[in-house]
């Protein structure tokens, strides 16, 4: 059997692009994953609260907002898959993607294919970090920094986002405190000439995180820092907690298939969904490494059905 459409990954955009293929009766398959890049649901699914989503204005859990996306898709008539893609041949068609490993791989055939993979954050790795994900601990300050109105707020990173990051939040919060671990930052000049002169925001370099405070209380109450050079050991008070050191599109499934941009995030034709590769699509956070917010996720996952479904009238039949 060939579908008319397969789509890889179900955050806002794979579930998106199913509900508006479903309604155009391209009768989809959404492969929402397992282990790779995370649970189904994507990046939304260790989000405790979502206060910028249109439609609830009294805010939603992540995850019981990915339910809501989940259940419209299998209203419409969206067939799912819990599986990893593990595989995939876009050199000929119809397409090909392989769930499963070895003798146990399931194949499945497509006209077209909308990937939704997403990207994730990348954290320290620290035991105290990801105990307090969601309870202060944040890899997005657009997502998450008014809960932190009027509150004093740590930043984590020496690049643009971190630069980016440190003046939104220097709108919302009390003060910023930017720790980076070198002596300089890696950002842009015209960033940190933005940064340094906002008095806002402190800066300390050559400093590495120790530990955030505190677990025992279920919330963030400030970091344990080390001086790398003079190895001093203070606190710094925080309530907030954000960790800016980038994002890893879920992409090396497709790597040597489909072009990627230099940071890895697949590159899509502007203003639309299309890959370089005919009849492939892409859409949400694996090819946005500008916005990487729910709402564009899904906006993006809209368009690549549309942009599915049209190329198929032209191109094949379904």
């Amino acid at each position: 059997m060939v579908r008319d459409v397969v789509i890889i990954g179900s955050g806002p955009a794979g579930h998106t692009a199913a509900i508006y293929a479903a309604r155009a009766n391209l009768k989809p398959l959404l492969i929402e994953g397992l282990a790779r890049g995370g649970i189904p649901g994507g990046q939304l699914m260790i989000t405790n609260d979502v206060e910028n989503y249109p439609g609830f204005p009294e805010k939603i859990t992540g995850p019981d907002l990915m339910k809501s996306f989940r259940e419209q898709s299998v209203v419409q008539g969206v067939d799912i898959i819990t599986d990893d893609v593990n595989r995939v041949d876009f050199a000929k068609r119809p397409f090909t993607v392989w769930t499963g490993e070895g003798d146990g791989a399931t194949a499945y055939q497509a006209r077209t294919i909308i990937i939704a993979t997403g990207a994730q954050a990348r954290w320290l790795g620290l035991e105290s970090e990801a105990a307090l994900q969601g309870r202060g601990v944040s890899a997005c300050a657009v997502c998450d920094g008014a809960f932190f109105r009027n509150q004093d707020v740590i930043v984590i990173g020496g690049g643009d986002t971190a630069m980016e990051e440190s003046m939104y939040l220097s709108g919302l919060c009390r003060t910023v405190t930017i720790v980076h671990r070198r002596d300089e930052f890696r950002a842009s000049k015209t960033m940190q000439e933005r940064v340094v002169k906002n008095p806002k925001i402190e800066l300390v370099y050559d400093t590495v995180i120790e530990e955030v405070l505190d677990v025992s209380k279920g919330e963030v109450t400030g970091a344990r820092v080390r001086n790398l050079k003079t190895s001093e050991v203070k606190v710094i008070p925080c309530t907030g907690f954000f960790v800016a050191i980038g994002h890893t599109p879920n992409t090396d499934l497709f790597q040597g298939q489909l072009e990627l941009h230099d940071n890895g995030y697949i590159r899509t034709k502007p203003g639309s969904s299309y890959t370089n590769v005919p009849g492939v699509f892409a859409c949400g956070d694996v090819q946005d490494f500008t916005y990487r917010q729910a709402v564009t996720a899904a906006g993006s996952g809209c368009m690549a059905a549309l942009d599915a479904e049209r190329w198929m009238a032209i191109h094949d039949a379904h």
